[in-house]
């Protein structure tokens, strides 16, 4: 897509998308090679999932097109800062309601009264019958909630807490307030369902993107942006399905990882001209796994600032960890370490010295967590010039294989010789995140 706008050092961005990601989607910008993009983000999942207008799980910023971005580029992402405005949400586990979709409720909402699609709708009240179809009067929703919490947030001190019935009655009275919904926001507030089956549970705040990245070289709902979720995709009975070919097209922006956070750098594949840089699904904290399928969903604002790497050809993201997330066999020897491998080297008669390397995370993603596991070593393989084989074993003793969302994405963190990031162009940045 071209973009004839000026190109600009800051784009502040608080435009959002009914759930779409893809080459049809018009971009902002450009942001100038250097620059730094604000966004003001909407929650993600529960709040887009039950308003049935929406044709996807997240309600994403619109895409900023990147200064100087081709296809085949690598999109240099470093996460300054987020920041939760929220006052409190919900959430909790899921179930599908069947006669309220065409085959994925995430997408093809449909009124299980009078059967018009992606219905538009009111809220009448508070409780998971809220959302009603303007047509017919029935709820409408395409999820229930089995089991759920009202969460409050003290961002002075970096704790949660959940609420008994008396607090989610209150976080209700006043959803989209409480939830600090950016005001260009479309979806409900998921406050209204004022779950309470998890009460006076505490907790600490560690914010996160769910979703950020670049946008896909084909249509698609924003949270099936993965090899998971986007596997609900194939051959699909509702306007959003897709082949297995076009899934490949995916740029895996729907990560769940948490540590994508601020002070972590991130290198998306560019599959469109521009680049296209969207995000949302600001997470307060999440456990590895995300094994209730959701967490704590709220209203942020992030700092990114952007830059391009030529020619880099990664098929999907690259992460490169605050050096306090990195599993603990990825962090880069200390001088005094390193010594000590130099002499044990040269005792077993080894004159050559000890490799130099640096940590690097591939993420990986497929419809379970084996093939999120193979996606992720084979993309590493590719990438390095290196065998899945010997993938495999510097994974197994100078990294590891981390679970970012339990269906199917990983990430697969090893120490990569020096000299193959410095012919990548990827030196600098190791070094400059972790002081090699």
């Amino acid at each position: 897509m071209t973009v004839v706008n000026p190109v600009s050092d800051r784009v502040e961005i608080a435009r959002y998308t009914r759930g779409q990601v893809g080459p049809s989607q018009p971009m902002v910008g450009p942001v100038a090679d250097g620059g730094v993009i604000v966004a003001e983000t909407a929650p993600g999942c529960w709040g887009p999932m039950i308003t049935p207008s929406f044709r996807g799980g997240h309600e994403c910023t619109a895409p900023v097109a990147v200064e100087g971005a081709e296809v085949g580029d690598g999109l240099v992402i470093r996460i300054e800062q987020i920041e939760v405005t929220s006052l409190a949400t919900a959430s909790g586990t899921d179930g599908a309601i069947p006669t309220a979709c065409k085959g994925d409720p995430y997408v093809a909402h449909l009124c299980p009264g009078c059967g018009t699609p992606w219905p538009e709708t009111h809220v009448e009240g508070t409780g998971q019958q809220a959302i009603r179809c303007n047509a017919c009067g029935t709820p409408a929703g395409s999820f229930s909630m089995p089991h759920g919490y009202t969460m409050a947030f003290d961002q002075a001190t970096g704790i949660a807490v959940t609420l008994d019935r008396a607090g989610a009655d209150r976080a209700a009275e006043d959803p989209r307030g409480n939830s600090a919904l950016p005001a260009n926001a479309e979806q409900y507030s998921i406050l209204t369902f004022a779950p309470a089956d998890l009460v006076l549970v505490a907790t600490r705040m560690r914010p996160f993107l769910g979703n950020i990245g670049t946008t896909p070289a084909v249509d698609m709902p924003d949270s099936h942006n993965a090899g998971d979720f986007g596997q609900f995709l194939v051959g699909a009975p509702h306007a959003y399905g897709l082949t297995a070919e076009d899934l490949e097209q995916r740029t895996d922006g729907h990560m769940d990882i948490d540590a994508v956070r601020a002070g972590a750098i991130l290198i998306c594949p560019v599959k469109v001209p521009g680049g296209g840089v969207y995000l949302g699904d600001m997470h307060a904290m999440q456990g590895d796994g995300e094994i209730a399928g959701h967490t704590a969903d709220v209203s942020g604002r992030a700092t990114l600032r952007v830059s391009v790497l030529k020619g880099l050809g990664n098929a999907g993201p690259l992460l490169l960890m605050r050096p306090d997330d990195l599993p603990p066999l990825a962090r880069p020897l200390s001088a005094e370490e390193r010594a000590a491998a130099e002499a044990l080297a040269r005792r077993w008669g080894v004159v050559a010295g000890v490799e130099a390397s640096g940590p690097l995370s591939f993420v990986g993603s497929g419809p379970n967590l084996n093939a999120a596991t193979d996606n992720g070593l084979q993309r590493a393989a590719d990438l390095l010039g290196m065998s899945v084989d010997e993938v495999k074993n510097r994974a197994t003793i100078t990294g590891g294989i981390e679970i970012g969302r339990h269906p199917g994405v990983v990430s697969v963190t090893l120490l990569v010789p020096m000299a193959k990031l410095d012919a990548l162009g990827l030196g600098h940045l190791v070094r400059e995140q972790y002081g090699l």
